[in-house]
């Protein structure tokens, strides 16, 4: 059986999660820990790109974004209370200054759910923003930049004949020079808002 911690000597450092091409990934909202909550990301080759695990209960406050070899790329808090607070995503398992934070917009009206991503790379960059669009039960998303400028879609996977897998396997397209961690990353969050990890 492959391991799932990380291997310190395989750790590949070169992982970079951009591409100039578009890149479809599966997302299968399980965890490779038996027992675990989180989900497991392959490529369109069938490896193992990403893993989320909180080796907690479900809809936990703390989750891990991995790589393949288990070296954690984003380290996801949640803060405050569940309704009304945000998600700080921290890079790696430092936890001095959040990479991205993650504020819901709340409607009175409607099912839809819209969260917020404020971005910012480091003290010398601009802050960045983007936008996470989907409907309350649903596992679709999208998440575009503030000119409307689409980043990532995920839907429902289908297979080859048109048949719906279940609504715990997506696909997750995500745009050129897209930052693929980041997105998965967002895409953790709104499963976490949407009780769906």
């Amino acid at each position: 059986m492959t391991k799932i911690h990380p291997n310190r000597s395989s750790v590949n450092s070169s992982f970079c999660g951009y591409s100039s091409e578009r890149e479809t990934f599966t997302v299968w909202m399980k965890s490779l820990v038996f027992h675990g909550n989180g989900c497991t990301v392959f490529n369109s080759r069938g490896e193992v790109v990403f893993r989320v695990d909180n080796y907690q209960k479900k809809c936990s406050s703390k989750v891990f974004l991995m790589d393949s070899t288990g070296q954690t790329l984003f380290s996801i808090y949640r803060k405050k209370l569940r309704f009304l607070g945000w998600w700080d995503g921290f890079k790696g398992e430092e936890e001095k200054k959040p990479w991205f934070r993650v504020r819901r917009n709340h409607s009175i009206f409607g099912r839809d759910i819209s969260c917020r991503v404020i971005l910012k790379c480091d003290q010398n960059s601009t802050t960045t923003y983007y936008k996470i669009i989907g409907l309350e039960g649903k596992p679709s998303l999208k998440i575009i930049d503030l000119s409307g400028h689409l980043l990532a879609q995920a839907i429902q996977k289908q297979s080859s004949e048109g048949i719906p897998l279940g609504e715990d396997v997506l696909t997750l397209m995500v745009e050129p020079n897209a930052d693929q961690a980041l997105i998965v990353a967002l895409l953790t969050i709104y499963s976490l808002i949407n009780n769906t990890l």
